[in-house]
């Protein structure tokens, strides 16, 4: 299926994982100083670096967080504890340097770029923040579809261009993290659609809605996927119908990414829902997944689990912004370090394992 140029070109750019790479890595990681396996999920994580980079030697020397935000028409149904004020009320917050995600890019030593994909109000200028405000939030999706298609694409075109740009100017390591009240609805719905999950079993209290916020959410859900009747197989339709441009943004992302062979990290279940959105348009960028932790949301987990994810940390964490995926670039560079780094046997001057018992 022909989407746009800029799309169709990125798809047909993501390649499957370089096996030579791997089977080089792995080479490698029996001859360094340690008991074969004895870094256990470290050794996996390197192996799989380098079949994304195309390099049996992966290195990571720039990181960049790319945070979506963007507001959603479904908030009309009573399904956030929070406000929609509080979507641009963030953004500042961002932008000051005073959100849990600046404190840890800081310490990961990781960039942050800012995108407006959908905020609905208006935000001043600032050197961090990039104005790709596709729409004053999305529509209410269980009344309609939250978006045209030429939405969505612009979606997914904005996504690309702004990983492919970040790694062009030296990124090799890209994270995913989000701004949105009420996101957790349609990333619920996403969820639901493409796993043919109960929609009961996909939704959590998000912002922290009570019991009859929960039942609201729910019966929102039900609704949006019943009158837009997303085709489960098509991504591009499940987003314009009942996803948000913040997730959509994500998911350009994350193809984009894909197609430059750099990793990128998926945070916690608004980026899982992008993810999701990403492996159906292309099964393929799913090679290039990293998930970072497990959160508390119910739906991520299944979200997860259908692309075979594994995510490296579980700290009950269910804040977003992209805080899980930095937290987890420790982890991946740590990976990387220690294939390229560590000496072995034979350098280090130290006898390898015994062929007798």
């Amino acid at each position: 299926m022909q989407i746009s140029e800029i799309i169709d070109v990125t798809l047909a750019q993501i390649d499957n994982l370089d096996k030579a790479s791997m089977a080089s890595a792995r080479d490698r990681q029996s001859t360094l100083t340690k008991p074969l396996g004895s870094l256990g999920k470290l050794e996996e994580l390197s192996i799989l670096l380098a079949g994304i980079f195309s390099n049996p030697m992966p290195k990571i020397t720039k990181k960049t967080v790319i945070l979506a935000a963007g507001d959603h028409g479904v908030v009309a149904e009573g399904v956030s504890a929070y406000p929609q004020e509080v979507t641009p009320q963030m953004v500042y917050n961002f932008l000051s340097g005073g959100a849990a995600i600046n404190v840890l890019s800081k310490h990961a030593g990781a960039d942050i770029i800012v995108l407006d994909a959908g905020v609905a109000a208006d935000l001043p200028s600032h050197p961090l923040l990039r104005d790709v405000k596709i729409g004053r939030g999305t529509n209410n999706i269980a009344h309609g579809p939250a978006m045209t298609r030429d939405q969505a694409i612009q979606c997914l075109e904005t996504g690309i261009q702004s990983s492919q740009e970040a790694i062009d100017n030296g990124s090799d390591l890209i994270a995913c993290g989000d701004m949105g009240i009420g996101n957790t609805t349609p990333s619920s719905a996403i969820t639901s659609v493409i796993t043919n999950t109960d929609p009961y079993i996909t939704t959590g209290r998000g912002t922290g809605v009570d019991d009859s916020g929960l039942e609201k959410k729910v019966d929102a859900i039900k609704r949006a996927v019943n009158i837009n009747n997303p085709d489960k197989n098509n991504g591009l339709d499940i987003l314009t119908k009942i996803g948000g441009f913040e997730i959509g943004v994500l998911a350009g992302a994350m193809l984009g990414a894909a197609s430059r062979n750099r990793p990128v990290i998926i945070d916690g279940f608004i980026s899982g829902a992008a993810a999701l959105i990403a492996w159906t348009i292309s099964p393929n960028s799913r090679n290039y997944f990293i998930a970072a932790h497990k959160s508390v949301e119910p739906g991520h987990m299944i979200g997860l689990r259908a692309m075979d994810l594994d995510p490296l940390l579980d700290m009950e964490m269910r804040l977003g912004e992209g805080t899980g995926a930095v937290l987890a670039m420790h982890i991946i560079e740590a990976a990387a370090k220690c294939l390229t780094d560590m000496a072995t046997f034979a350098e280090a001057g130290v006898a390898g394992k015994s062929d007798s018992e």
